[in-house]
């Protein structure tokens, strides 16, 4: 029997497919193998969001080699998708796709094996307007899973690659959607969480399909407990969308609303189509329909030409908000965009004080809000056993997204994927500990 391994880097986005592309070995009767393992077949599903990114994409391709050296190395992905002239120079890569093909991934290993011939999947990504349907049957988290329904970005700020290497909007036909998520409820799962390259726009391309009404579906689908949003645009939230959000059942209060920067003028360069005025209008609109919404977003420090006094505006509105969580990512130069253009790039040294300083406003932000949560009682639906510092946990989120842990010998592991009711205790590792 052939074995076949993987790696996953970058978003969920990747996760899912790789998810879907193992499921495609599985039912072709591979074994699948941890990635550290001995295998025959090697495949990473690559990103390119950041220059690090690149560097951790280059790094595992080469460590699959290294693991066996007579492995076929498959590289899957973004990074593929601009890199692949560079990559076809690459003795230890023998099969190069890029974000489209990925539901081929069997067929096109079967035609290697027997043509041995290095092979170069890549095609012009703005050119393909359909939707590639891919689908999973499980996770290996039990209550929880990630569904793909859009790809693709027609936004063009100017830092991003994406929509270079995913091309335009995309979106997945809704009835495709209900399908795998009944499969999943019928299979166990709880909770469901939509993601995209970007969701909002999901249903531009298709006629008489909107996000809201697909939710308004999958919130009639029984068994499914939780529906919870990916990344959203600001200029998505509404107060109609709202009222609909709301009458959903199963609609998590936990919204990750994309940000970028808490001053007007780097947003402006960024070509970001909202300015901070209207992001806090969001925000409001939101804590008018939700108690206490979880709000996260993503935060680049380090944008060209960034100033003290944008630094110093974007910690101020940081501060305002009083976000729930904080990402913080160093702005990472993507060539062929109109940023990398700009005239003076921040150093490396000043990035890295920007980020450590938002890092630390981020974890006092996720403090306050984790501590409005103590003593009270918190639904969660359990997950698997976890470790944090040699001790078995199991753990699980609530809706707004607050990680709470069960020492494991207070509850069966039996009632794994179970809805209970728990009493937050104290502040534990990114979360909060529990009692029953």
């Amino acid at each position: 029997m052939k074995t076949v391994a993987f790696h996953t880097l970058g978003c969920k986005v990747n996760q899912y497919e790789t998810e879907a592309i193992t499921e495609q070995f599985l039912a072709a009767g591979y074994e699948v193998k941890a990635f550290e393992e001995k295998a025959d077949i090697y495949i990473i599903n690559t990103c390119t969001v950041t220059n690090i990114a690149d560097k951790k994409s280059r790094k595992m391709l080469a460590r699959a080699k290294n693991l066996n050296d007579q492995a076929l190395v498959v590289a899957v992905g973004c990074y593929v998708q601009v890199a692949h002239e560079k990559l076809e120079e690459v003795p230890y890569v023998d099969i190069l796709i890029g974000n489209t093909h990925k539901n081929e991934v069997v067929s096109i290993v079967e035609k290697f094996i027997i043509d041995h011939k290095k092979m170069d999947l890549i095609e012009d990504v703005h050119h393909d307007v359909v939707y590639e349907e891919l689908q999973i049957e499980r996770q290996e988290n039990k209550t929880r899973s990630t569904i793909k329904i859009q790809d693709g970005c027609n936004q063009y700020c100017s830092y991003c690659i994406i929509p270079y290497t995913r091309g335009q909007i995309r979106s997945r036909k809704p009835e495709s959607v209900i399908r795998e998520v009944k499969d999943l409820a019928d299979a166990g799962y709880k909770e469901i969480i939509l993601t995209g390259i970007h969701l909002g726009s999901y249903g531009l391309d298709l006629e008489n399909a909107e996000l809201i009404e697909l939710i308004e579906e999958l919130d009639k689908i029984p068994g499914i407990e939780r529906i919870r949003l990916g990344s959203l645009e600001p200029n998505f939230i509404t107060e109609e969308l709202l009222v609909r959000l709301k009458a959903c059942k199963s609609l998590c209060d936990h919204f990750h609303l994309s940000m970028q920067s808490g001053s007007d003028s780097v947003l402006e360069r960024m070509k970001r189509r909202y300015r901070t005025s209207e992001y806090m209008d969001k925000v409001k609109l939101l804590r008018t329909f939700y108690e206490d919404p979880a709000i996260t977003t993503d935060v680049i420090v380090g944008f060209p030409m960034e100033t003290d006094e944008e630094e110093a505006e974007t910690l101020e509105f940081v501060e305002k908000v009083g976000f729930s969580d904080l990402h913080v990512f160093k702005y990472s130069i993507r060539e062929g965009t109109s940023a990398a253009r700009m005239k003076p790039q921040v150093d490396g040294r000043t990035k890295q004080a920007r980020s450590q300083k938002l890092i630390a406003l981020g974890e006092e932000s996720k403090k306050n809000y984790l501590t409005k949560y103590l003593d009270k009682p918190l639904t969660i639906i359990l997950e698997d056993k976890v470790e944090v510092d040699n001790q078995e946990y199991l753990a699980g989120y609530t809706s707004n997204y607050i990680k709470v842990y069960l020492p494991s010998d207070k509850v069966e592991t039996s009632r794994s994927g179970q809805r209970i009711t728990v009493r937050g205790s104290c502040l534990f590792a990114d979360g909060i500990l529990a009692d029953l």
